[in-house]
């Protein structure tokens, strides 16, 4: 899982062992959230507005190394390669058509008798990634560039097409299918607030730190020794998330299992077709493993900050939309962390 291509014998024990340190973060937030319950409060009371601080400064940093290490000056190339119109045009159908529609049967599914829980799922699922994506394409050994252009356009198609989707989906569609609507009420600012906060600050953070050496003519020592030593701080950016969240919500695992059982249902399935729907387009479409691979997380990928807080906001803190949305990145990390293993290993089978 090393970004760099290296044999496993020349990766660190953090790269090798990620797996069982996500793992190991998972059951440390867990406890930490059983053993010691104010714990929980004092990291809820760290917050601006829906934000909460510690897990932006994590979801930040997390993203940071991998858009630094973004060739920006050569991004105008990487859209002139042949089948970049594939794979924009796939990435748009996969993220904006397929997936809010596929998590919407998946919640109707699964949780058709739990309005609460099946409106946050819906939520979820139009929430197209534009964080934590970035880490898992990383690992997997994608294409960098084009994670960045497809970051990018989903967040513009996030700010106009969210609240529009959140409304069809949850109003109109649930309410012809169930006869009874929930009303939803997304302000655009939220999102835009969101995109900018999990977004804006890396990305631009990024671009900043690389153009500055390059202009200085220190882009040798910026790819060769500043990267290397940048990059292992992702991992740990990650880890330190995990926790927060993980010890956010470890007494309602612990307690409502069943809960979160249902809900982790339609998320792991969801997850699972769309990575293997994703990869098969891209295969089938011809490009290469780090395009395909990119293509395959970004439409995976969920961005569940935005979700929480729009739950928070229209639902309520105590709501069963609020649940909903919370469960779903303990259950993205783990399985995203396990598709990236499979990602690899279809690398060297398929390619």
């Amino acid at each position: 899982m090393d970004p760099s291509g290296s044999s496993d014998s020349q990766l660190s024990p953090l790269n090798r062992f990620l797996t069982l340190w996500i793992f190991l973060a998972m059951f440390i937030g867990i406890s930490l959230d059983y053993v010691f319950p104010e714990i929980s409060d004092i990291i809820s009371s760290l917050r601006v507005g829906t934000t909460s601080i510690p897990i932006a400064i994590g979801l930040i940093w997390m993203m940071y190394p991998p858009l630094a290490k973004v060739r920006y000056e050569e991004m105008r190339k990487v859209l002139t390669i042949s089948g970049s119109k594939r794979m924009l045009s796939l990435s748009i159908v996969l993220n904006w058509i397929a997936g809010p529609l596929i998590m919407f049967i998946f919640a109707w599914i699964f949780l058709g008798a739990y309005p609460g829980f099946r409106n946050g799922i819906i939520l979820v699922g139009l929430a197209r990634c534009i964080a934590m994506v970035i880490v898992w394409n990383d690992l997997a050994e994608g294409d960098n560039e084009w994670a960045a252009i497809l970051v990018a356009l989903n967040s513009v198609f996030q700010v106009v097409l969210y609240s529009v989707l959140a409304y069809f989906y949850i109003t109109l569609v649930s309410s012809w299918i169930s006869g009874s609507s929930a009303v939803v009420d997304i302000s655009l600012f939220e999102i835009a607030k969101s995109v900018l906060i999990y977004l804006g600050i890396p990305f631009f953070g990024g671009i900043a730190t690389r153009l500055y050496f390059i202009k200085t003519n220190r882009r040798d020592w910026y790819e060769n020794v500043l990267i290397p030593r940048l990059s292992p701080t992702s991992l740990l950016a990650l880890l330190f998330t995990i926790v927060v969240m993980f010890s956010l919500k470890g007494e309602y695992i612990v307690r409502l299992p069943f809960d979160v059982g249902m809900v982790a249902a339609p998320l792991i399935s969801y997850f699972v077709v769309m990575f293997f729907l994703s990869f098969a387009l891209g295969y089938l479409s011809r490009l290469d493993y780090k395009r395909t691979v990119t293509l395959s997380f970004t439409a995976a990928s969920n961005n569940f900050e935005l979700a929480i807080a729009v739950a928070v906001a229209v639902f309520g803190l105590a709501s069963k939309e609020a649940f909903a949305t919370v469960i779903g990145p303990l259950v993205e990390v783990p399985v995203m962390i396990s598709l990236v293993n499979v990602a690899l290993w279809l690398k060297n089978r398929l390619f």
